[in-house]
């Protein structure tokens, strides 16, 4: 299948790199960005970053590495498994391992992740992957193989751990009955996707409405402006500290001390003077000019 088609075939269920994210294990992801994947319709492509792509690229580098190091032959394998009971978990493996009921994973990670996986260690959100895919595919063990900085190779063996596997059962379930099947999104957090999902929810605002909120916000009110005050300090602070280093530098773009390399980049942009474009060529102006609506959140304290 195309790209496309296999974006949308991995809405039809939870995969195994949605786990952490559900299980609240993983740092880059939230649930409620797994919501949001599994229910926004995708009518095209999405670009992702070059960790992305070279991950992908470096897979089949991987794989070759780990049967080298660990004797073992691999093949691919390019279906999107079912389990065979609760068909809300899916998953597509890396490789399978010949002649084992194994399979293996492959991963790449940048040099700040390197300690997760020092020793005996594995990162949480890869042994909740790893226990997911054995449960679609009834294995009774995973290899993870990973290429750390890009110099670093290390793979290691995850045995299947069946109460491990009913607590991720039960956690998926409960997630796409009751978040994605009914589509109700889960908890809101400060995710980029939960933004948008409130900003597409409720683009079509009425500006004679207004609502009584409940008295319990009047204390995420003062939190919230609390945490505001707080901010500013630190960014005053922080900018302080700025603003003594590009002193510091003066005309030079660089200046180190030990480890630290501070860098004041000069960088040219070439931008439309919107005003000027509305004064020399107003029809131009018109037909470029694209009108966006969008809601501003601010908070305000009324005088009694």
């Amino acid at each position: 299948m195309d790209k496309l088609q296999w974006l949308k075939e991995r809405q039809k269920g939870i995969g195994g790199s949605d786990v952490g994210a559900i299980m609240g294990v993983n740092r880059w992801k939230s649930p409620f960005e797994v919501y949001v994947d599994k229910t926004e319709e995708i009518t095209e492509v999405r670009e992702y970053g070059e960790s992305s792509y070279f991950g992908n690229i470096l897979e089949e580098v991987v794989a070759r590495e780990f049967s080298i190091r660990s004797g073992k032959k691999v093949r691919k394998d390019n279906r999107q498994l079912v389990h065979k009971t609760h068909e809300f978990m899916i998953g597509n493996i890396d490789r399978r391992i010949v002649g084992e009921n194994s399979l293996l994973e492959c991963t790449t990670v940048n040099v700040f992740g390197a300690k997760e996986w020092d020793g005996e260690e594995i990162p949480p959100k890869f042994i909740l992957q790893c226990q997911h895919y054995m449960e679609v595919m009834g294995a009774e063990n995973c290899y993870i193989a990973a290429l750390i900085g890009g110099q670093r190779f290390v793979y290691k063996e995850i045995k299947r751990d069946e109460e491990l596997i009913s607590m991720i059962v039960e956690a998926e379930k409960d997630f796409w009955i009751n978040h994605v099947e009914k589509r109700i999104p889960p908890k809101f957090d400060g995710s980029e996707a939960a933004s948008k999902y409130l900003s597409k929810t409720y683009k079509n605002f009425d500006k004679s409405l207004e609502v009584n909120l409940k008295a319990e916000f009047k204390d995420k009110i003062n939190e919230y402006l609390n945490m505001k005050n707080q901010m500013k300090t630190l960014e005053g602070a922080l900018k302080i500290i700025e603003n003594n280093l590009k002193n510091e530098l003066g005309n030079a773009e660089k200046g180190s001390v030990e480890n630290f390399q501070v860098i004041w980049k000069g960088i040219t942009s070439n931008r439309i003077d919107s005003k000027v474009l509305k004064e020399k060529y107003p029809e131009i102006y018109k037909e470029v000019c694209k009108q966006s609506v969008s809601r501003r959140f601010e908070i305000k304290e009324i005088s009694n």
